[in-house]
């Protein structure tokens, strides 16, 4: 890299660090909003302040930068789009708001919405198919939540259920290049190590759910390597003790991946 490259590269820098400074500055979420904010998530509940400090940090660069949009006549109020910003920003905490560039919509409707497309199987036969969906992530294109079920979430925390952190793992998992349950790993990651112990642990879950034993995970984690991902990733921080308990290798992974340890964040606030 010659002088006049390094020193361009440096002043990019600068400049947006010093973009960063002036937005936290001019567009910090309000300190009480905030608070009452995190006291209504469950979701954040033994976080340390460090944490929650750098949580409203991401949540007020995700405010500025995307746009949060009603339809079907819902009002969205500040504290709606506090709490919406601070479940998506929880899963890129310690990974860089970055890595949700490239869309800049969530598209809010009042309740589950319905869906109707053309769908392609696996032998080339194209079904026509309508569903009721509580979230939906786009690659390079928005992310539609339900506000009923987002609501709901914060009251079963302990089910391992968050739409918003299910849609946000898709759009993590689309990285690089299609959801197939692996998005881009760190270099400290072994690619060989996700793969076995996420591929076994499909395959467990899908095995116990065609002998119809019980499971302590939503079964729609079986449905794809994607939704496995997804859900896994409720459960890893809404439910991390179920899934430590029955997955533990998969909580490891996923500890890896997302730079985070919920289950002691939980821990400590039982303490």
């Amino acid at each position: 890299m010659n002088n006049a490259n390094f020193l361009g590269w440096c002043g990019m820098n600068i400049f947006k660090r010093a973009r960063i400074i002036y937005i936290l500055h001019r567009y910090a979420i309000n300190h009480d909003l905030w608070s009452t904010v995190s006291k209504k998530l469950i979701l954040l509940q033994g976080m340390t302040a460090v944490e929650k400090a750098h949580l409203r940090e991401l949540s007020t660069l995700f405010l500025h930068e995307k746009n949060i949009i009603s339809v079907q006549n819902l009002q969205i109020t500040e504290e709606m789009r506090v709490l919406i910003a601070a479940q998506v920003c929880l899963p890129v905490l310690r990974l860089g708001i970055t890595l949700l560039n490239g869309w800049s919509d969530i598209i809010v409707y009042p309740d589950a919405f319905r869906v109707s497309r053309d769908e392609m199987d696996e032998y080339g036969i194209v079904h026509h198919r309508e569903r009721i969906l509580s979230g939906e992530a786009w690659s390079r294109g928005p992310v539609i939540l339900s506000w009923q079920d987002i609501k709901s979430d914060m009251h079963r925390l302990d089910q391992g259920q968050n739409v918003i952190v299910h849609e946000i793992a898709h759009k993590l998992d689309m990285l690089n290049g299609s959801a197939n349950g692996m998005p881009p790993l760190h270099t400290s990651m072994q690619r060989t190590q996700w793969t076995a112990t996420f591929s076994k642990a499909y395959q467990q879950l899908n095995q116990r759910l065609e002998h119809h034993h019980q499971v302590c995970v939503n079964p729609y984690a079986a449905t794809s390597p994607a939704e496995f991902f997804a859900v896994f990733s409720e459960y890893f921080f809404c439910a991390p003790d179920v899934l430590n308990n029955h997955f533990s290798d998969v909580y490891q992974q996923l500890r890896l991946y997302y730079r985070q340890d919920p289950l002691s964040r939980l821990i400590a606030n039982k303490a």
